[in-house]
């Protein structure tokens, strides 16, 4: 306990740091901390790399899925808390003079601080970019392709390292972290994607699988609550806090919390299920438009379109267990969109058009 005070006390240090001297760079840290967001990973990311690879799309929502099912399990055995509370609470100040941490509307999570989540589901999912891009390059053989291969490797993971660092600054900044929780975060998230560099059998998951595995993790995760709670356990502990301690009550968001991280994954999974395995995938991504250059660019084109549209949809916070309802189904008509919807459609369009001008 008390080496994990000096810990938390260093990091207010880092923080106040942060806040003080990189002030200029607000707006920038706060963009990076909208990068590392995981829902970004679901309506910006897989629709770009599933239209150009399929295999690569799969595998970055199952990684998505699986780290932040992790993300969570963790959260609840760690019991980490966030700065902002944190520093309200703690008795290791003299006289009840605790720091003054700047709060921003991102700052109030209302889950556990540690590991990151936002720094593991972006380390997670640029892994598997960058290791997928590297992976054209690899099979070059002659002698300045080799060069090629080892420059783009550099330029790729500096790419990779700084996205990373810039997203666990931004994290810091805006004192919803400690240091020590945005470094083991990323750490996390690369250890997850690199157990899906050599998973296959999730290219070939059918419907019945996908449906086995949300259920695993799902039961798990709540079984898991639902033993600790019987313990006296409170693993939502962390709510009251983020409640009592931000700064204005309009910045907390149940969408936040941990169990609505769960459903809008285990919704994005059982959503890829249903696309891939599909009538209306196997028309369209395995017909022969599936190779036209124009086919993919429209594809994508109108899935980024459709997906942003989602964004406008509200779901009602008022009832707890309908939110959470409506929130799988949304997140399950997202890549349910991608994967089926936009190429049967785009698939259907090209074929009307093609069979006009013959």
């Amino acid at each position: 306990s008390i080496k994990m005070d000096l810990l938390h006390s260093n990091g207010v240090l880092i923080i106040q740091h942060l806040q003080r001297d990189y002030r200029a760079y607000q707006d920038f840290l706060n963009f990076m901390s909208h990068v590392g967001d995981p829902r970004n990973i679901f309506s910006i990311y897989f629709p770009l790399w599933f239209q150009l690879n399929q295999v690569v799309g799969t595998k970055m929502i199952w990684v998505a899925v699986i780290g932040d099912w992790f993300n969570l399990i963790f959260k609840w055995i760690l019991f980490g808390h966030r700065p902002y509370w944190w520093v309200q609470e703690t008795m290791i100040y003299p006289n009840q003079s605790s720091p003054c941490l700047e709060q921003f509307p991102i700052t109030c999570e209302t889950g556990p601080g540690s590991p990151s989540g936002h720094a593991m589901g972006s380390s997670c999912v640029w892994y598997v970019m960058v290791t997928a891009a590297l992976s054209y390059t690899v099979r070059w053989k002659d002698k300045s392709a080799v060069t090629l291969h080892r420059l783009t490797w550099s330029f790729l993971w500096s790419i990779f390292w700084i996205i990373q660092i810039s997203v666990c600054i931004s994290r810091v900044f805006i004192a919803t972290h400690f240091p020590h929780q945005v470094v083991l975060g990323v750490f996390a998230g690369i250890l997850v994607a690199e157990a899906f560099e050599h998973t296959p059998a999730i290219q070939t998951a059918s419907l019945r699988m996908y449906i086995k595995t949300n259920l695993f993790l799902f039961i798990f995760a709540l079984g898991f609550y639902l033993s600790l709670k019987l313990l006296d356990i409170d693993l939502l502990w962390s709510v009251p806090k983020a409640k009592k301690w931000c700064a204005n009550p309009d910045w907390i968001n149940i969408d936040t919390t941990p169990f609505a991280g769960l459903v809008r994954n285990l919704g994005a999974l059982f959503g890829l299920g249903l696309g891939i395995n599909s009538e209306m995938f196997i028309m369209s991504c395995k017909g022969k438009n599936s190779c036209k250059i124009s086919f993919r660019i429209l594809c994508i084109a109108a899935s980024l379109a459709t997906l942003q549209l989602y964004n406008f949809v509200k779901i009602p916070t008022h009832t707890e267990y309908l939110f959470y309802i409506l929130s799988f189904c949304k997140s399950a008509a997202m890549p349910l969109t991608v994967v089926a919807l936009v190429p049967y459609c785009v698939h259907s369009l090209m074929r009307t058009t093609e069979k006009k001008l013959n």
